[in-house]
């Protein structure tokens, strides 16, 4: 008795054709997947890498000045140093000091983002006041940079909810970058207008540098500096920006970015008003939600 072999019909061949144009597609999807985490994952390595080197520059730069400087205030009776001297010498110490007490702040501070154990104390205030302040307190910088600062506000801004301090922490900032990163003769305008729900919008624009869309990518990374070499022409630790921008987040705000390649930079920052921040909204939010 003869065996019949049945082909195979239309049906089957469909089915076995989507099968493999299944796993084939599954299999790309997966070599991509694959590439671009080994990409992700060189970058933050990279990121990592540059700051830890760019750290040890930001700690070791102001410390040898202390310890210099200390120094020939200890070897006095040597040298028999003047009262200017000293006086000099003293401010130096007490500049290099503040500059290392700054990144060490920093540091701190995004570890304790990172963590999502950040706390604020929130509370009723004037943002015009706030902002004034910190206008007040940049101006030096500004002057010594050659920096112009001009400031525009409604005064008709209402209250809003939120930490004194970290708001001005945030600001301060902001401004200093802009002022940082402006060539002398440029300049830095701050403005704050009342929205139609109360809220406040603070833009701050500068006559910088600028950045492309991959640089502000960078530069809100944490640990992400635009310009990584041990060469750049500003100091800092990159990490001024991503603070701030997880601080305006921790009130319910949102922060936002456009710039241009040595035209200049425009940071808006969104600041609802009191009404939508509750504080058992802020604590549930600072704490992540409900992370352990």
């Amino acid at each position: 008795m003869l065996n019949t072999l049945s082909k195979p019909t239309s049906g089957s061949l469909l089915t076995d054709y989507a099968s493999l144009l299944g796993d084939a597609v599954l299999r790309n999807n997966a070599r991509q997947a694959e590439h671009a985490a080994r990409i992700e994952t060189d970058i933050a390595n990279r990121i990592k890498s540059e700051f830890i080197a760019n750290m040890s520059h930001e700690l070791r730069t102001p410390l040898n000045t202390m310890l210099g400087f200390s120094k020939l205030l200890r070897e006095h009776d040597d040298k028999q140093l003047s009262a200017d001297e000293i006086v000099q010498y003293a401010g130096l110490i007490h500049d290099a000091a503040g500059h290392l007490l700054s990144v060490i702040n920093d540091i701190l501070d995004i570890t304790k983002l990172q963590s999502g154990r950040y706390t604020i104390e929130a509370q009723e205030l004037q943002p015009i006041e706030l902002i004034d302040g910190v206008i007040d307190e940049q101006k030096p910088n500004a002057e010594h940079a050659g920096v112009g600062v001009n400031y525009e506000a409604d005064r008709g801004i209402d209250h809003i909810r939120g930490d004194w301090n970290k708001l001005r922490q945030a600001f301060n900032n902001l401004l200093n970058n802009a002022i940082k990163f402006t060539p002398a003769g440029g300049s830095v305008s701050v403005e704050a207008r009342r929205r139609r729900d109360g809220g406040v919008v603070v833009i701050i624009r500068d006559t910088g540098v600028g950045m492309s869309d991959d640089e502000i990518r960078i530069a809100l990374a944490d640990f992400g500096q635009v310009d990584g070499s041990r060469t750049r022409w500003r100091e800092g630790t990159g990490l001024g920006l991503p603070i701030a921008k997880a601080l305006i987040e921790l009130h319910g705000g949102e922060l936002s970015i456009r710039s241009e390649k040595d035209v200049g930079t425009e940071v808006a920052v969104l600041l609802p008003p009191k009404s939508r921040v509750s504080l058992a909204a802020a604590r549930d939010h600072i704490l992540g939600k409900g992370a352990p």
